[in-house]
């Protein structure tokens, strides 16, 4: 197993290497696990520490959210530039929260905002892809799985947006469902291991609703939260956990 140089002592590796920093030059660009699934996805201008490349395409890490896999070599570019300005539209050629240095073509400037000028609740992003189709692995707003839904939200405010619902059932602090209000995280835990996917997550949309990107419904949606509660249950995940930003 190879690991990156600057986890030297810190993970147990067979080899280590440094990384090379490249870029996504494409709207969106798949990352896969070593057996073929879709795991994460990379948004135009975000950095992918390559560590190994075989064939037409590159192992490595997703800088932004941390997650490794495999993606194609093709939808790279050598370096690392500093984005000064991020996608502020959903309706834009590239995606939400997607990195410009200064312009990109056919991007209007009404559709960016400089990097640091961020949104103020990560609701009401959300609330914004109403609609958008539902595709495992996916986190954009082209398309988007649940935990996907939630980060790109999370970004769009300048918060840590976590890529898995396990690590963002740890931001923020703990409150109760009597307590949950508009904004407040919402994650059911899975009880299974071994897998990509380690829970759901939503936000509450107001003391009784949830919005969140569901495979059941097809695409991101409002749903009353005690209807989700109960099928997720059901399907054997944990009750729900609340977290206030």
């Amino acid at each position: 197993m190879l690991a990156e140089q600057a986890l030297e002592g810190l993970v147990r590796a067979e080899a280590y290497r440094r990384t090379t920093a490249m870029h996504c030059h494409v709207a969106v660009a798949d990352i896969f696990a070593d057996d073929g699934e879709r795991i994460d996805q990379l948004l135009h201008g975000e950095l992918f520490d390559v560590l190994e490349q075989r064939g037409e395409n590159a192992f490595g890490r997703a800088r932004r959210d941390g997650i490794v896999g495999w993606i194609a070599l093709s939808n790279l570019k050598a370096g690392a530039p500093m984005a000064t300005r991020r996608v502020s539209s959903v309706s834009a050629k590239l995606p939400l929260n997607a990195l410009v240095v200064e312009k990109a073509e056919g991007i209007e400037d009404r559709d960016l905002q400089p990097v640091g000028d961020f949104e103020r609740e990560p609701v009401a992003v959300a609330e914004r892809l109403l609609g958008r189709p539902h595709a495992l692995g996916a986190r954009s707003s082209v398309e988007t799985d649940c935990s996907g839904l939630v980060q790109q939200a999370l970004l769009a405010c300048g918060l840590p947006g976590p890529r898995r619902s396990h690590a963002q059932a740890d931001l923020g602090r703990a409150v109760s469902r009597n307590e949950a209000v508009r904004g407040d995280l919402v994650i059911w835990k899975a009880t299974t291991t071994g897998t990509s996917w380690t829970g759901h997550s939503a936000i509450m949309v107001d003391t009784d609703q949830v919005i969140h990107a569901t495979g059941i419904h097809g695409g991101v949606v409002i749903e009353s939260l005690s209807d989700v509660e109960a099928r997720l249950v059901v399907e054997g995940f944990a009750s729900a956990v609340f977290r206030r930003l």
